[in-house]
């Protein structure tokens, strides 16, 4: 059986983990948003059978960060994962350097301005987190900010 929990992961500590590393580099605060935090807890509980980091597609409409772990992880260590990748990130080239850093860059994408998160504990035991952002970044050819 599986189940979404935002317990310990509540919508203020997805936004403000964002919001931190947003305005570093001066870009405007996330707002969490209900529909798109919708969409977010029905494709986490789609992955619960299996907890694989496999994009949803966003629907067409939506950016998409995931992380995962064979224990528990929370929403603001989520976050922190993607921030990390900020070290990889040359925003002269506009390019990852070493390593992965588009987790990053939809972070602090610029015209992303709503966020919805959720996570479920995998029937492996593991967890699984997807956060969505609307409108979508990582568009190629544009700078984040």
């Amino acid at each position: 059986m599986s189940h979404c929990t935002l317990a310990q992961d509540s919508a203020a500590d997805y936004v403000n983990a964002h919001n931190a590393a947003r305005s570093q580099v001066g870009v405007p605060p996330l707002a969490w948003d209900d529909t798109v935090a919708g969409f977010a807890r029905d494709y986490a509980k789609q992955r619960a059978g299996d907890c694989k980091l496999v994009h949803s597609g966003g629907g067409g409409k939506y950016g998409e960060n995931l992380a995962g772990s064979s224990g528990d992880l929370s929403g603001k260590a989520a976050v922190g994962l993607w921030v990390n990748e900020r070290a990889k990130y040359d925003h002269n080239s506009n390019s990852c350097a070493g390593g992965e850093c588009r987790h990053y860059t939809q972070v602090v994408w610029r015209n992303s301005v709503r966020l919805g998160c959720a996570k479920v504990k995998c029937n492996n035991g593991g967890t699984f987190i997807g956060c969505n952002y609307d409108p979508p970044g990582n568009f190629i050819g544009q700078k984040p900010y």
